[in-house]
């Protein structure tokens, strides 16, 4: 299958060169001059879509400004969101190391205590760092940067109250809305950021919680759950579906729970909340089978509703241009990025697809390539997505569950990190790596790893998908020894033939 494989590659390396040479000779909106007020590009959002699409045009030629009113760039992923919490998790993580493991390799303390306050500062410098990084590419790539909420007035025109107290009026030939997604509530819940929080507010407790719920068994609960898990608190994740994290592999999904629960968080699943209610000691919630029936309380000092996230795209004024959007708000935009009302583009949370920044940096970029003239891309269906506990998660392509209903005939192979010689070493073995490839071809249709570093080792596989490989690729490749990427390679084996170590 490893030559078939070869031949579809070339094909792809050709095919891909022509799609990216590609010139639309229908661009007509025209470059603006040097000295003009009006920009080409004019980005509404400084987030990893917005930052990254406004570095990207001005690269390209275009003359850029990016508006962001939270006067910090980088959006809620590096001030509020991804960066932070894994800044908290890495931080809790070395924490619960020295508590629980240094011993049984050597290490011995007289005592392991948190200083919650240094572990938030480091957490803050690592933020603080990042957001004047981006500032120093806006001034390296000479994108004008405007602090301040933007909205439309017209479809080239952006009116921006700015930070200052002041108000300016943004030209642009094109406008790219990247401004996002916002927390999502629950009805009748209020969240005040101190008991009743979001996930912002989980990022800058001020004290340990004895009993944290959290309201939600999605990415950013289960990540958030587990920093304060290991740094003391008693966890209870309340989730109205069946399952944790319903978009995981069935199998890589019940290992994952089982682990969790292994480390002390446990699981109310098939419920919903139905009210909760702040007290002089904490906070109370009323519980309710998701098909109705008796309800139940529980207590804790803290609550985190993580129950997913909306598009931001209210007050921005697209009604009033016409821009035309879904029941919950999200843009409706063509193959190329571009709305209903010509030269308004949208990229990111506020378009359908996968809610990463990762997603909306690629959005970014081939949106500002269609714009410059050039032909831009993104595959939704090989993004990948990573949950960022210990042991990690992270997936690219299709589930077993999805295989089996496209009606595909397939195998699937499997390796367990047990095998695997570095994570034995290491004493950090709980795990697998699981690929399923398709039965005739030996196509690779989907990987799912749970490991230590699984976001890292997640991209050999993402590569493999967007070039076609057989699993067979994958497996004849050498790997070096001893690393966890061995037992991707194993699975490999164990997908098209047998795999060595097990």
């Amino acid at each position: 299958m490893a030559l078939a494989s070869l031949a579809r590659r070339k094909v792809y390396h050709v095919s891909r060169n022509l799609y990216y040479s590609a010139s639309l000779t229908s661009f007509s909106r025209g470059f603006a001059s040097a000295g003009s007020d009006e920009n080409d590009v004019v980005v509404i959002g400084g987030g990893p879509g917005g930052y990254v699409a406004a570095i990207k045009a001005a690269q390209l030629g275009l003359k850029t400004t990016c508006i962001e009113k939270r006067g910090t760039l980088g959006g809620t992923c590096l001030n509020v969101g991804c960066i932070p919490s894994k800044a908290l998790l890495h931080s809790s993580h070395m924490y619960h190391e020295a508590k629980h493991s240094f011993a049984s390799h050597g290490v011995k303390l007289s005592s392991v205590e948190v200083d919650l306050a240094a572990m938030m500062a480091q957490k803050d410098k690592a933020v603080s760092n990042l957001t004047r990084g981006i500032e120093g590419l806006f001034k390296k790539n000479k994108v004008n940067y405007v602090k301040g909420y933007g909205k439309f007035i017209s479809p080239s025109e952006v009116s921006v109250d700015t930070l200052d107290g002041g108000n300016t009026v943004v030209k642009g030939k094109n406008i790219i809305v990247a401004t996002g997604s916002d927390v999502k509530s629950l009805p009748g819940i209020t969240i005040d950021e101190e008991k009743i929080v979001s996930s912002t507010g989980a990022l800058a407790l001020k004290e340990i919680p004895k009993k944290l719920v959290v309201i939600g068994a999605g990415y950013i609960g289960l990540e958030m759950g587990s920093v304060w898990g290991r740094l003391g608190s008693e966890v209870t994740v309340v989730e109205f579906a069946p399952e944790i994290v319903p978009a995981l592999d069935g199998e890589v999904r019940k290992q994952f729970q089982r682990a969790l629960e292994k480390q002390g968080m446990k699981f109310i699943l098939k419920t919903k909340v139905v009210g909760v209610d702040t007290l002089s000691s904490g906070v109370k919630l009323t519980l309710e089978p998701a098909t109705g029936g008796e309800q139940t309380t529980l207590e804790a000092d803290v609550v985190l509703v993580s129950t997913g996230r909306t598009p931001f795209t209210a007050g921005l004024g697209l009604d009033k241009i016409g821009v035309e959007t879904d029941k919950v708000g999200r843009i409706l935009v063509n193959d190329r990025f571009v709305s209903n009302v010509p030269g308004v583009h949208a990229i990111g949370d506020v378009i359908p697809g996968p809610m990463l920044a990762h997603k909306a940096e690629e959005d970014g970029v081939a949106c500002v390539e269609f714009i410059a003239g050039k032909v831009g891309h993104v595959d939704y269906d090989k993004v990948p997505g990573v949950i960022y506990t210990h042991p990690e998660v992270a997936s690219v392509g299709k589930t077993e569950e999805q295989v089996k209903a496209l009606g595909v005939a397939y195998r699937v192979g499997k390796f367990p990190l047990l095998a695997n010689s570095r994570a034995k070493a290491i004493d950090d073995a709980e795990g697998l790596v699981k690929i399923l490839a398709e039965k005739e071809t030996d196509k690779i249709l989907g990987v799912h790893i749970m490991a230590p570093n699984a976001g890292e080792l997640i991209h050999e596989a993402a590569i493999a998908l967007q070039y076609d490989a057989a699993s067979e690729d994958i497996a004849r490749v050498c790997h070096a020894h001893p690393t966890m990427s061995e037992a991707l390679k194993e699975a490999a084996m164990a997908t098209y033939d047998k795999p060595i170590h097990i």
